[in-house]
């Protein structure tokens, strides 16, 4: 490799961001991060190597006849490039009629970098909306689990303060997005949050969480979708590309074949003018761009396979741990066993309504969320601090209120019934 093209690839390099600037907040898990930060960097690259061979290189060669000068040979090239080329297998006859030969044409070479990087856009897509809107929820969740995550390079008693401020700020919004009037709308928002998880309601401390659904939701609709589109243009004769590519490897002991998708030997068919004479023209040219095409959507293929299926399966388990209610009081239950925190039956009660009615869908999706994107011990910790929290209101509230109705302070005699209920 020259020292000219050390630079130029170490310069192409250079002006690519850190996956860390494009996966931006750490605010969802990695089948996520896979999507739209993984799939789009490869989505991208591939763009890149496409361009790069379009307008950097030599896109299209043609066989032209003897009689064409320089000029000739480069507007025949450009043309053919822009104008489109059409295939016709060697053993088959060149349709008289240009109609059939306009049937043939490939339209969507000179156009792979610019679908490149728009299947890129859609698998960024969900993480625009989730960046976008789950401020709504009245937390700022991406800087939450940005300190979260710090914790664990900190000192004990910065990471100590840090997770006692993370509890504060997140005990003042749980406790400032409740219902304080009831009245009957109230009361049918709250039953249908409590039914379905997917209304989001704030103020019932279910908007996060069904957000989230509907972006994971988003997600794997997406990867679905392009993976069919993808498979109706590059199939011939299943209905699986990839298949036919590992057939037509097992079959050709090795040997790759020509694609009718991918040629790499096309026609095109030009007119000169001279004075007043048009003269027709066939000539025949090579596409090297198809031999990166072809191999690029393989390798697509196979990785929207991937990426569909686990992203099929991070759904369904997101929506086992959402729908089913008692996935989160044993969540929590997790952590706080760890600190010795569940010593009765009054304690493991409680935890039930902590979990139910002070973090609710939404807190403890904010629980998942750090302990996914920092460790378990940041969770747990932040758990407990939330957990004594919890514990002083109620003891504060208990002793605040009058005390109950105690029937041994009842009278015993008659001369205090008489004193308490003349006649």
């Amino acid at each position: 490799m020259s020292t000219v093209e050390a630079k130029s690839i170490g310069a192409i390099i250079g002006g690519v961001p850190s996956l860390k600037k494009l996966q931006g907040a750490s605010n969802d898990d990695w089948v996520d991060r896979l999507n739209h930060v993984w799939t789009v960097f490869l989505l991208a690259l591939f763009a890149i190597v496409v361009s790069t061979g379009q307008f950097v290189g030599d896109p299209i060669h043609c066989w032209c006849p003897a009689e064409f000068t320089g000029a000739y040979v480069d507007y025949t090239k450009s043309y053919c490039w822009i104008k489109n080329t059409y295939f016709i297998p060697m053993d088959s006859a060149i349709p008289v009629e240009h109609v059939n030969r306009e049937s043939e044409e490939i339209t969507y070479y000179q156009w792979v970098p610019l679908i490149l990087l728009f299947m890129a856009f859609m698998f960024k897509f969900p993480n625009i909306l989730w960046r976008l809107f789950n401020g709504g929820s009245g937390i700022n969740l991406d800087k939450i689990v940005d300190m979260a995550e710090k914790t664990q390079l900190g000192s004990p008693d910065d990471r100590d303060k840090t997770i006692d401020h993370i509890s504060k700020y997140m005990d003042r919004w749980l406790e400032t997005h409740r219902e304080y009037h009831w009245n009957r709308l109230v009361r049918a928002k709250q039953m249908m949050a409590k039914i379905c998880c997917f209304f989001c309601n704030k103020r019932a401390g279910t908007y996060l969480t069904a957000f989230y659904l509907f972006v994971k939701v988003v997600y794997a609709a997406n990867v679905i979708s392009q993976f069919f589109i993808l498979n109706a243009f590059l199939s011939q004769d299943y209905n699986l590309y990839g298949f036919e590519v590992m057939e037509m490897l097992g079959n050709s002991n090795g040997e790759w074949k020509e694609s009718k998708r991918f040629p790499r030997i096309t026609l095109c068919d030009f007119k000169i003018r001279q004075m007043q004479n048009i003269q027709n023209w066939t000539v025949q040219c090579v596409l090297p761009i198809n031999l990166f095409n072809e191999k690029i959507f393989i390798v697509i293929w196979f990785w929207l396979v991937f990426v569909a299926t686990l992203s099929c399966i991070n759904l369904v388990s997101w929506l086992y741990r959402v729908l089913f209610k008692r996935n989160r009081a044993g969540y929590i239950k997790k952590y706080l066993k760890i600190n010795n925190e569940l010593q009765t039956g009054f304690d493991k009660k409680l935890c039930q309504k902590f979990a139910d009615e002070y973090l609710r869908d939404d807190g403890v999706f904010v629980i998942r969320v750090i302990a996914k994107n920092s460790t378990d011990l940041v969770a747990t910790d932040l758990v407990d601090k939330l957990w004594k929290l919890y514990k002083g209101k109620r003891m504060k509230k208990n002793d605040e209120e009058p005390p109950a109705f105690d029937p041994s302070t009842l009278p015993v005699n008659e001369k205090e019934k008489e004193a308490l209920y003349p006649k």
